[in-house]
């Protein structure tokens, strides 16, 4: 990073060593006589640091510490001074200032300084970037969706999200549970604390008790210190329970009297430990049929069931298809640098009537793979995986397996001649029938015997 230094300060002797000193240390630096002078700079120019006098002629240190934390708020400031009082370092301080100098500066004393402050920025920077990308990964606004079922999902979390209530999400796999969990955390009260997941169902029973309660030193083999369960760690914050009606009946328990008492007993404990933290649950399971055969606790179930939300299959809110496509398309372009501008017509077609068992998560992939292998502006139904070309469009299969079952051969044909290269000969011999009944096949079916022009 090239940092840019502004240094402030009426006496040239001090002026110029500063700005030896810091351009040795390979910092890019500007170096003025006066408050004018700076305040010009930082008005044209931004810079990471301004190490400023605070007596100089026209506008001093303090006066230009406040413009500057206008013009530009994420600028540090260094005042020096030659007056070695509490007062004018603390008033510094509270207008703004990162830290002070006192004159005659230590030039080992200002590096450290300088250094540390720099190295802080950056973290900050940082951090600051994490947290603007989170909030608006999770931005319920972000998700991907215009249908009706999707508005009626993005009123229920703008209503639900502001609570403290506990959210039971329930959906087929690729429906996007954890990003609508996400998207309730992060427009909470909680948004400034952690949120935590765990899946259920990929901890083994052994372990999930000591990931969720933690444990202490000594208290079954191999815990060879204590350990803080997500419970503890996600204090304050959001804990997402992906897979609940995975979790074991033995810690169904231990779970509901953690969320009803807002306290719980780490493993080997013997003195609670008090926490505060939402619990949303999410599941692909019919949980409330489970309560009737006795696999979870129909109390535990009320408890998370505060409110459900019940998310649509892609194959139930088939119109953000086309929306989904381009955002896949756009995000893989992007990351492999192929200059692809969305689908053609037909694979448009192709990806609207496919069932989509594995919901967006499958279609994700499909545009990943899709944008792999296409070698042009648009992908091309060949670019599709083959179980998105031969699958059939179930809403206008007919009813008569007569009519059925031409409508898949006369698709299989094509698709044969197609692998063939338009070769009727080898086409005939891959389905195993003559030439002649090819042909007779194909007339039947309306299928075109010469090859057609794209």
């Amino acid at each position: 990073m090239d940092v840019k230094i502004l240094i402030a300060d009426d006496e040239k002797g001090i002026r110029d060593s500063l700005q030896l000193i810091l351009n040795e240390e390979g910092y890019n630096t500007t170096a003025v006589s006066n408050g004018l002078e700076a305040l010009e700079q930082i008005e044209n120019n931004e810079f990471h640091l301004v190490i400023s006098d605070i007596k100089m002629p026209g506008v001093d240190g303090m006066e230009l510490l406040e413009k500057c934390s206008k013009i530009y708020p994420d600028t540090y400031f260094i005042i020096m001074t030659a007056y070695a009082s509490v007062e004018t370092a603390v008033a510094a301080l509270r207008n703004g200032a990162y830290d002070y100098l006192l004159k005659p500066v230590e030039f080992d004393d200002l590096l450290i300084r300088v250094k540390r402050l720099l190295d802080y920025k950056k973290l900050s920077d940082e951090n600051k970037f994490l947290r603007q990308k989170i909030s608006t990964d999770a931005d319920f606004e972000n998700i991907i969706g215009k249908s009706e079922p999707m508005n009626k999902i993005f009123k229920i979390i703008s209503q639900v999200a502001p609570t403290n209530s506990n959210i039971l999400i329930s959906g087929k796999s690729g429906t996007g549970k954890e990003l609508v969990a996400k998207a309730i955390h992060y427009n909470s009260l909680r948004k400034n604390k952690i949120f935590l997941p765990i899946n259920c169902g990929a901890i083994s029973e052994n372990l999930i008790e000591s990931e969720l309660f933690g444990h202490k030193k000594g208290s079954f083999t191999g815990a060879v210190s204590d350990k803080d369960g997500l419970f503890k760690v996600a204090d304050g914050g959001t804990l997402f329970l992906d897979e609940i009606g995975d979790l074991p009946l033995n810690l169904q328990v231990k779970l509901l009297r953690a969320i009803e008492d807002r306290e719980f007993m780490p493993v080997g404990g013997v003195k609670a430990v008090k926490t505060d933290v939402r619990i949303i649950a999410a599941t692909h399971q019919d949980i409330y049929e489970k309560t009737k055969v006795s696999e979870f606790r129909e109390d535990l179930y009320y408890r998370l069931n505060v409110v459900e939300i019940k998310l649509p299959s892609l194959n139930e809110r088939r119109e953000d298809i086309p929306l989904l496509v381009n955002h896949f398309v756009a995000k893989y372009c992007n990351e492999m640098g192929k200059p692809v501008l969305g689908v053609n017509n037909e694979s448009m077609k192709k990806l609207m009537n496919y069932d989509w068992r594995g919901g967006v998560r499958e279609l994700e992939n499909i545009i990943e793979r899709a944008i792999i292998f296409s070698s042009g502006d648009l992908i091309e139904v060949s670019d599709l995986a083959d179980n998105v070309n031969t699958s059939v469009n179930l809403e206008n299969v007919p009813e008569s397996i007569k009519e059925a079952t031409m409508n898949f051969e006369k698709e299989h044909i094509n698709r044969i001649i197609k692998k063939y290269d338009n070769n009727k000969e080898g086409a005939a011999k891959a389905l195993n029938i003559g030439l002649s009944s090819l042909y007779r096949k194909m007339e039947l079916m309306g299928i075109p015997t010469r090859p057609t022009k794209d």
